[in-house]
């Protein structure tokens, strides 16, 4: 039995779904998706051995790379199918405002209300420190700093004028835009940072290494496969591709220069 678990934002757990069962009948095994609510308690159970197989966002990824014993290996990272990607594994931290609201960049939101997913986060608070540090700033910037829970939900905070901005993951901001395209009309992108190396699908170790080659395998070969294809195109992806752990040093970069920003609240 093979597990999979999404650590990824909520609206993407159907897709990832998707391709869990896809990759299993491919490869001939059983497999469980694993739902559990709190994706901190997925994570970890990925990072124990009790789930194999999952997709993680890059912070975590280079965070647990770097623990002496690390449990995990890469596998592959998806290339968005938006030209915007540039045929890349790559995204972008949108920074977004209501539309009507007269911000023309970054710097127009100080003392504005600010909220991240969580701290966790590369695209919605890593980088947001990076960028304050960048910039000779620090969490003082915003008059107040929200941790949503999620993309979704800092969208929603957003749309109900409960805060004033906040930084999306751009494939996040893409579904959300596809579900209800009139929210297209209701925010404004006034910033795009990036871009940055994307989420990775990662494995286990104590998966045999005969198994992780063949889920590799899989993953890299399903544009190559008229439903894995189909399968891709549903999620807006263009295609799976072999990454290696130095494609992920830009997210080290920005972790470590921006590391020292007090950003939670107190």
């Amino acid at each position: 039995m093979l597990r999979f678990t999404n650590c990824q934002a909520p609206n993407a757990e159907a897709h990832f779904g998707a391709i869990a069962a896809y990759l299993a009948r491919k490869l001939g095994i059983e497999h469980e998706h694993v739902q559990v609510p709190d994706w901190r308690a997925r994570e970890a159970a990925l990072f124990r051995g009790e789930v194999q197989v999952g997709w993680v966002c890059g912070l975590p990824y280079v965070l647990e790379a770097d623990r002496p014993g690390s449990s995990i290996e890469l596998l592959a990272a998806p290339v968005m199918a938006d030209s915007r990607y540039e045929g890349k594994p790559v995204y972008f931290s949108d920074v977004v405002v209501r539309a009507q609201e007269p911000v023309g960049d970054f710097l127009d939101l100080r003392d504005k209300r600010w909220a991240f997913n969580e701290p966790h986060s590369h695209s919605g608070y890593n980088i947001t420190r990076y960028m304050l540090a960048s910039k000779g700033l620090d969490g003082s910037f915003f008059a107040q700093r929200v941790e949503a829970g999620s993309h979704e939900r800092a969208l929603r905070l957003l749309l109900r004028g409960r805060i004033d901005a906040t930084a999306l993951d751009s494939t996040v901001l893409e579904t959300e835009l596809k579900n209800d395209p009139r929210l297209g009309e209701q925010v404004r992108i006034i910033e795009a940072w990036g871009p940055s190396p994307i989420p990775p699908w990662v494995v286990h170790r104590s998966l045999s290494v005969e198994l992780q080659s063949r889920l590799r395998g899989a993953l890299v070969n399903m544009h190559a496969d008229p439903e894995g294809a189909a399968l891709l195109a549903s999620g807006r992806m263009k295609q799976f591709v072999a990454v290696a752990d130095r494609d992920y040093d830009a997210i080290r970069g920005m972790y470590n220069k921006g590391k020292t920003i007090q950003f939670l609240e107190i």
